[in-house]
């Protein structure tokens, strides 16, 4: 079958498609660095939803992809599978490993919205200590 202008179009839009939902997904598991924010943010539920996407976009395109098309989306839902249970796994084990005051800390400040370096009261700042500028005394004059 002869492909004309608009079926490689079509096709470049489709792994661009493919690619927004990948690109999302690396930026949401805190792999990438968020361009909108400047910031590495971490969101396994949103992960989660763009490989839902991705898997629905496969279920509803089967049996009208390229043989290119159909490798290009099945290894982009596979990578981001396997990273997606690895950062799920990590984030249990980090769990776990808390200690148990650390867990209670985490409890009240989600209650309060306080952390607990901000219930500490502050202490008054002191000023800076100064030395005296050299030669700023009065040197005397021996007669």
């Amino acid at each position: 079958m002869v492909e004309d202008g608009s079926d490689k179009r079509n096709e470049a839009f489709f792994l661009q498609l493919v690619l927004t939902f990948q690109t999302a997904a690396w930026q949401q598991m805190g792999k990438l660095k968020n361009p909108l924010t400047d910031r590495i943010e971490k969101d396994l539920n949103q992960v989660r939803f763009s490989i839902d996407m991705l898997e629905m976009i496969r279920a509803k395109t089967q049996g009208n992809l390229t043989e290119n098309e159909k490798q290009f989306l099945n290894k982009a839902i596979s990578e981001l599978q396997l990273n997606y249970i690895a950062e799920v796994e990590k984030e249990k084990k980090e769990k776990e490993q808390e200690k148990p005051e650390e867990k209670e800390e985490k409890k009240e400040e989600k209650k309060t919205g306080e952390t607990k370096e901000e219930k500490k009261p502050k202490e008054p700042e002191k000023p800076p200590k100064t030395r005296p500028k050299r030669g700023s005394k009065k040197q005397t004059k021996k007669k």
